[in-house]
């Protein structure tokens, strides 16, 4: 197969990437300067263009290019860089896909469960609704702007994946150095739940999404067994053999971290029913095993 990527130097990206060119297929990477090698096109989220030539004859593409919502403070003019990469980037590469003669048959748009919003302790699967603050209203936009692609009737599917358990990068390659440093505790109270996925089940789930024509419309990416953050507390230090004695109380949190605090202390407790249904099998269904998994992987 011939798959294009945007993201691809990003923590899954890159992984995806390694995975499908592993199995011999043949990736094309999205970039935003010029192209200086032969596996990469040119495109351009702020003025919306991409380069559809160099698309020709793909057979999907996966989506996963997008400001990280942890990597800074909150401010007013980075909360508009986390919503227009993710909006403006699908734009436009919906309407590409949307205007070539013959599309990939596949487009796989990256989201979050974000999108659920704070769940509590109900488990909320695809059919869920939408939830309320920032991240919940980013989500249905970046969502509804694949709508060109769809109305092309090139089949869409929107990631919604969850905290991806890796120690080179995202959330939790955050979390691996302080506990290591034995500084890992609880956060809040700690009975939020923490929907986690693998990276290598990510992955994983990214190419199924491609190879099964059956899926289309949101899919869960998260392990079947969401855990709260005072279990994952727990495994982390026994899994490190550290101690996990500093709690990190929420005012404290909101100090450092700002609005981005709500997200941290709020509970999402989603499970990936339509991926359950379509025959995929997970790797790392515990959060133990995908922590294990983290730590036999390269820093």
């Amino acid at each position: 197969m011939r798959i294009a990527i945007t993201g691809s130097t990003g923590l899954i990206g890159t992984e995806l990437v390694r995975s499908l060119r592993a199995d011999g297929e043949d990736v094309v990477r999205l970039v935003r300067r010029p192209p200086g090698a032969a596996d990469e096109v040119r495109w351009d989220p702020r003025s919306q263009e991409v380069d559809t030539a160099g698309l020709a004859g793909c057979d999907a593409l996966v989506h996963l290019a997008a400001a990280g919502v942890g990597d800074r403070r909150w401010t007013a003019a980075y909360k508009r860089e986390i919503r227009d990469s993710r909006v403006r980037g699908t734009e436009a590469i919906a309407t590409a896909l949307a205007s070539m003669d013959a599309p990939p048959r596949v487009f796989v748009c990256g989201s979050a469960i974000g999108y659920y919003g704070d769940t509590g302790d109900r488990l909320t699967d695809e059919s869920g609704p939408a939830g309320t603050g920032f991240l919940a209203k980013v989500c249905v936009d970046w969502e509804n702007a694949a709508r060109p692609a769809q109305e092309a009737g090139i089949r869409t599917v929107f990631a919604r994946t969850g905290l991806v358990v890796a120690r080179s990068g995202g959330a939790w390659g955050r979390l691996f150095p302080v506990f290591r440093l034995g500084l890992g505790g609880r956060l809040g109270n700690g009975r939020q739940y923490w929907s986690f996925i693998s990276l290598h089940d990510e992955v994983a789930a990214l190419r199924h999404l491609i190879a099964t024509d059956t899926l289309t419309g949101p899919v869960n990416l998260t392990a079947p067994e969401p855990v709260t953050n005072r279990e994952v507390t727990a495994v982390m230090g026994r899994l490190l053999h550290r101690p996990t004695l500093f709690p990190v109380p929420e005012p404290v949190l909101r100090l450092a971290l700002g609005e981005f605090a709500d997200d941290v202390v709020g509970s999402q407790r989603v499970i990936p029913q339509r991926l359950l249904d379509s025959g995929f099998v997970f790797a790392h269904p515990r959060i133990t095993d995908a922590v294990r998994a983290a730590l036999r992987t390269a820093p």
